[in-house]
């Protein structure tokens, strides 16, 4: 049968609960969740409460903030108590760090005494730790134990596990000697120990790394999952892909973000409040705003010689539009390969020198166009000045666009607040400067 919000409305007034409960048995879990943001509040509560324990509390890790709030707010405490229970270590930490301090509490006082020190645990780290992104629930064996052994352990603890793809190899003290894949176990002779399947060259994560790592080692090695350690190497946790993936995506937002020139949001724009997003973005109109004085400074304070010849104002625009294109076009390719580890800032001297070579081609190019304009427009002596500060303009934001997210680097701030406005204005001030520093020079040879 198929089932749409109208229907489930239909099966829930004719008390069909039965059928609904085993229609959304085989409905996946994504699915379920955006079925019941469709439905009324009433509704909603119905299936929500028909759904196994077990999925309803998948169907809540996938709810966004305010709808997680507005349905905690619905349940009892029994209920309330079972989905914390049934929730992932990790997903219960993301719902402890968003909700106000005072439901936090709340729920705490709901939780068993082993939850509750997962939970202190995890919230223990720093934000944006990997500590705060691992989950405790992972299987590991000892390395004297037989194949036949650590399989009949797995079978036993392995229930419980986020992932049982990778088995984690410990000694007494939990101390990370290996990690093995599970196909590997399960071909090896029963009777092998797990010491001769190990090879000691494992990658794992410190739970204090930014979780920005975890992102990178998963892609630079192609795993599925990564063993956090603390200082001496005892494991502590997983982290796993599908929680890596959610950082990938948080942090390429954040990134567009800091690149359009706005404070990162904390919650998704549905969520986010007028005054929120106005206190987000107006601090860095205001900032920009002071760096453009600049530019009306230096307007101002050639404003006879613009007068004089009328036609070099024509081309301001032209100028400053094609220097600030050029600067964001290099901020916006560095920032990207210092996201992703395309680039070493050991190696800034290749990086610069490719640079200016890329700057002077596309200079010269730009140049040109500029020059055949200004003569069309104005004649000879204005079509000097406009190719010959186009040249310098374009060359010089090219450089200030690579240069300032890798000066972000080397100063272990994120390279992604060289935004685009904030490149555009630097390099219009810049390239209103040298406008006038060559208008200056090439009138002063004709007078």
């Amino acid at each position: 049968m198929t089932i749409t919000t109208e229907s489930i409305r239909e099966y829930i007034q004719e008390h069909k609960l039965a059928e609904l409960r085993d229609y959304f048995a085989r409905v996946p879990v994504p699915d379920i969740a955006e079925f019941i943001l469709n439905l009324e509040k009433p509704e909603r509560m119905v299936l929500f409460r028909l759904l196994p324990r077990t999925v309803s509390s998948e169907v809540f890790a996938y709810l966004k903030t305010e709808d997680r709030n507005d349905l905690l707010k619905d349940l009892t405490d029994e209920e309330t108590r079972n989905l914390l229970t049934n929730l992932r270590p990790d997903d219960r930490t993301v719902l402890f760090e968003e909700l106000p301090g005072q439901a936090t509490q709340k729920l705490i006082n709901l939780l068993t005494p082993e939850e509750l020190k997962q939970v202190r645990m995890l919230l223990g780290y720093p934000e944006e730790s990997v500590g705060r992104l691992m989950t405790p629930d992972y299987v590991a064996v000892r390395p004297y134990w037989t194949v036949a052994q650590a399989l009949d352990h797995i079978r036993i603890k392995g229930r419980n596990s986020e992932t049982l793809n990778m088995v984690y190899i410990t000694d007494q003290h939990w101390k990370l000697l290996d990690t093995l894949e599970l196909p590997r176990l399960i071909l090896a002779n029963p009777q092998q120990l797990i010491e001769e399947l190990m090879n000691n060259t494992f990658v794992s994560l410190s739970a204090f790394e930014d979780r920005e790592e975890a992102v990178h080692l998963m892609l630079k090695y192609d795993m599925f999952a990564l063993p956090v350690v603390d200082s001496e190497g005892v494991l502590l946790g997983v982290v796993t892909f599908d929680d890596v993936m959610d950082v990938a995506e948080l942090e390429a937002t954040e990134d567009f973000h800091k690149g359009a020139g706005v404070t990162p949001l904390k919650t998704s724009y549905q969520e986010t409040g007028v005054w929120e997003l106005y206190r987000k973005r107006i601090w860095w109109l205001l900032g920009l705003v002071l760096v453009n004085i600049v530019s009306l400074e230096l307007i101002a304070a050639y404003q006879e010689m613009l007068a004089s010849v009328i036609a070099l104002t024509f081309f301001i625009p032209l100028l400053t539009g094609s220097g600030g294109n050029a600067g964001a076009q290099s901020a916006t390719l560095m920032v990207r390969a210092l996201s992703i580890g395309d680039v070493d800032t050991r190696h800034w001297y290749r990086i610069l020198g490719r640079e200016m070579a890329v700057g002077a081609s596309l200079g010269l190019t730009m140049g040109v166009a500029a020059m055949i304009l200004g003569f069309v427009r104005s004649g000879m002596q204005i079509a000097l000045i406009v190719g010959l500060t186009m040249i310098a303009v374009v060359i010089t934001a090219n450089l200030i666009g690579v240069l300032f997210p890798l000066l972000l680097t080397r100063l272990n701030l994120d390279p992604a607040v060289a935004s685009n406005p904030l490149i555009t204005s630097i390099t219009d001030a810049t390239g209103i400067f040298i406008y006038f520093a060559i208008s200056t020079w090439i009138l002063s040879l004709t007078t």
